[in-house]
């Protein structure tokens, strides 16, 4: 699996187009590092850029924008909407795949050294990678921005991490670390800037101050005024979208802009976001209005529809969501993307992997498609109509099924792969089987059990984990089947 790291670096220019482009190119020119979403803000008069790379890509990456950034950017002319501190405000690292948050604070610790070093200017550290408490949030390092360094740097309590304790005037200063993936989610609103700072004050976390915190928990949030719109924005970061979700953040301020007798006209989504908060949201309007709504593609639909995403400009998931754009898996294609010939050829070679929980998984999967096949041939016909309701209670279950086994074809065969590195001799390691040899300092080695998709059962058309098979893998591995088994086992760690 290739180890991916996302760099998002925020560059105080959002109106010239050349210094723009050539931050850009400087990104794009690095070996390693692919660009994949560029957000400019003429009233803002900043741009976001969003790329990922092994995580000593990264880094490189972000060293050439911000060489670029310091030969084109001149903080002394800069005017804009958003706090900012530095030509590069800020740079984070995040983990995507196969890279841990603590080699995300490598990366924040190394780049930040780096530049400062080389263009000898004041570097923070913060998020995960703070050094002190008084320096874990941005907005508490950013305090006063850019007008307030040349004093807030005499100051023994604000002297850098990095590079001089001295005010570089075209630059200003810079923060970087590692976090979680934050969501950048601005709500429109037809009123003032202050109408809608006044909503973003009492959202966001951090409220009006320590005697008046507001009611989003890891919420930052700001109300402005975006001229080229004609709009205000309640603009808002969400640090940790599994705390509080897009849809929580767009309700609450419907509901604050309600009680103003505010129109909100749609919302807008700054750089990429992962699929599963927008998955989250479609799960909470279909809830919410009793909608039954299947498909991926179309409860993202459903969800640009409820927020207004695409109200200022086309909301391309392709382009947005940030799983579409690094697909996972390495150079080699997976199980289930290989036509059913060579599946098949596959599993016939001379190799133990992909073996009988790979096959027992695309089995299970078929069958889980089968069930939904035929729920769906009897939803929404007049002769069945009397069967809606069971249809919308059944379909559900059988479709999620049928995604989880199909992921486990892969999975599987990896763990198995895995394994066989270890030693582990052929026929005794299959997924869920419990015999994978101790590996690493703890002797503990994930195994993925195919039973991890968890039971369904409804009268007639249970799903549970297969017994009788000759392969201890195969025995935790879904399938279809008449009567009621005993309770899937869940997903181990083998000692």
């Amino acid at each position: 699996m290739s180890r991916l790291v996302e760099c998002v670096p925020n560059f105080s220019e959002g109106n010239n187009q050349e210094v723009i482009e050539a931050i850009s190119q400087a990104v794009v020119r690095t070996p390693g590092c692919v660009l994949l979403d560029v957000d400019a803000g003429p009233s803002t008069n900043r741009t976001v850029y969003t790329f990922v790379g092994r995580p000593e890509d990264v880094v490189d990456g972000a060293l050439n924008a911000a060489r670029a950034a310091f030969r084109l950017i001149d903080m002394r002319r800069h005017k804009g909407e958003h706090p900012r501190m530095g030509a590069l405000d800020v740079c984070p690292f995040i983990p995507v795949r196969g890279v841990s948050m603590d080699e995300c604070v490598l990366c924040a610790q190394a780049f930040g050294q780096r530049l400062a070093e080389e263009l000898g200017v004041p570097v923070y550290l913060y998020g995960e990678a703070a050094q002190m408490a008084s320096r874990r949030t941005l907005p508490a390092i950013r305090a006063g921005e850019y007008e307030a360094l040349p004093e807030k740097l005499k100051q023994a309590e604000w002297a850098p991490d990095f590079g001089p304790s001295s005010f570089v005037p075209s630059w200003g200063a810079t923060a970087t670390g590692a976090r979680k993936f934050l969501i950048a989610f601005n709500i429109n609103l037809l009123s003032t800037k202050e109408q809608a700072h006044r909503i973003a004050l009492n959202l966001r976390e951090q409220g009006r101050g320590a005697d008046q915190p507001g009611r989003l928990k890891k919420v930052q949030g700001i109300g402005w005024y975006l001229d080229e719109k004609n709009l205000a924005q309640v603009s808002t970061n969400l640090l940790d979208f599994e705390v509080t979700a897009l849809h929580t953040v767009y309700e609450e301020t419907c509901r604050e802009a309600k009680e103003l007798n505010l129109p909100v006209v749609g919302s807008q989504l700054v750089g990429l976001v992962p699929l599963q908060a927008i998955l989250d949201a479609a799960n909470f309007y279909c809830e919410k209005e009793n909608l039954f709504v299947l498909e991926e593609e179309q409860r993202i639909r459903l969800v640009v529809n409820r927020l207004g995403l695409d109200s200022l400009s086309p909301f391309n998931p392709k382009e947005r969501i940030i799983e579409y754009l690094v697909p996972n898996g390495g150079p080699e294609q997976s199980l289930v993307d290989k036509p059913l010939c060579a599946f098949v050829r596959e599993v016939g070679a001379r190799s133990a992997a992909p073996g009988g929980g790979s096959v027992a998984a695309a089995s299970a999967a078929m069958g889980a498609s089968l069930a939904c096949m035929a729920g769906l041939m009897t939803y929404g016909k007049r002769q069945f109509e009397h069967l809606d309701a069971t249809m919308r209670r059944l379909i559900p279950p059988f479709h999620a099924a049928a995604a989880q086994l199909t992921v486990l074809v892969d999975r599987d065969a990896r763990a198995f792969e895995a394994c066989l590195a270890l030693g582990c001799h052929a026929g005794g390691a299959e997924a869920g089987s419990g015999g994978a040899p101790g590996a690493g300092g703890d002797g503990r080695f994930p195994v993925a059990s195919i039973a991890e998709a968890g039971p369904v059962c409804e009268p007639g058309l249970q799903v549970g984990p297969a017994g009788g098979s000759q392969s201890p893998g195969d025995g935790h591995v879904w399938c279809i089947f008449q009567r009621a088994h005993q309770p899937a086992r869940h997903q181990r760690e083998v000692q």
